[in-house]
C-alpha cells in the first residue's frame, strides 16, 4: 500500500479559496412632496455586456389593491425588467419583497450563496433603479472587479429618487 503525503503548503494551496462577500448599502432618500409613496427599487449585477449575472432584490407592493399597486407596476422598473425582471414569477424566494421606507437599506450577499451565487472572476456593475408613483425614475451603477483581491469601497450618488450606492467588498 503507498502512503500519499502532503505537506502543509501543499495541503494550503489544494484547499478552495475563501468566498468573498458583497455588501450594499441603497439610501432611499426622504422626499418633501405633497403625495409620497415609497419607490419600487430593484438591485442586480450586470457582465460588460449588460447581461444580468445576479437578481438580488426587487421591493414592491407587494399585496394587489383597488388600484392596482403590486405587480402590475413592476414595469416601471424599466431597465430591471427589460434586463431580466419580466422573466421572474414573483415573488422569488430570497429576492422580492416590501417597498422600504426612507433611510439605508443594508444587503449582504455570499459569493455561491443565492441569491448572488458563484460570479466568475471578471468586471461587473451594480445596478439600482427606482421608480416611485407621482414621482420619478433613476438608475444608479456602481463598477466592481469580482472577486476583490483587497477590501474595497465603492460608491456612486444618485440625484432625485436615490441617495447613495455603497458598495462594500471584502475578499
Amino acid at each position: 500500500m503507498r502512503r500519499l503525503s502532503l505537506t502543509l503548503p501543499a495541503i494550503l494551496l489544494a484547499a478552495p479559496a475563501a468566498a468573498a462577500d458583497l455588501n450594499v448599502t441603497v439610501q432611499i432618500p426622504q422626499l418633501n412632496v405633497a403625495e409620497y409613496h415609497r419607490p419600487y427599487t430593484a438591485v442586480w449585477v450586470e457582465r460588460e455586456d449588460h447581461s444580468v449575472a445576479a437578481q438580488l432584490a426587487v421591493w414592491y407592493a407587494q399585496k394587489e389593491s383597488k388600484e392596482g399597486a403590486g405587480t402590475k407596476w413592476l414595469p416601471e422598473l424599466r431597465q430591471w425588467w427589460r434586463r431580466g425582471g419580466r422573466d421572474l414569477q414573483m415573488p422569488v424566494d430570497g429576492v422580492s419583497g416590501a417597498t422600504r421606507p426612507a433611510g439605508d437599506q443594508k444587503l449582504s450577499f455570499h459569493d455561491g450563496k443565492a441569491p448572488l451565487g458563484p460570479l466568475a472572476p471578471g468586471k461587473y456593475e451594480l445596478v439600482v433603479e427606482a421608480a416611485r408613483e407621482v414621482g420619478g425614475r433613476e438608475v444608479v451603477r456602481v463598477p466592481f472587479t469580482w472577486p476583490a483581491t483587497a477590501p474595497q469601497q465603492l460608491a456612486a450618488q444618485g440625484s432625485s429618487e436615490l441617495g447613495a450606492v455603497k458598495v462594500d467588498l471584502a475578499p
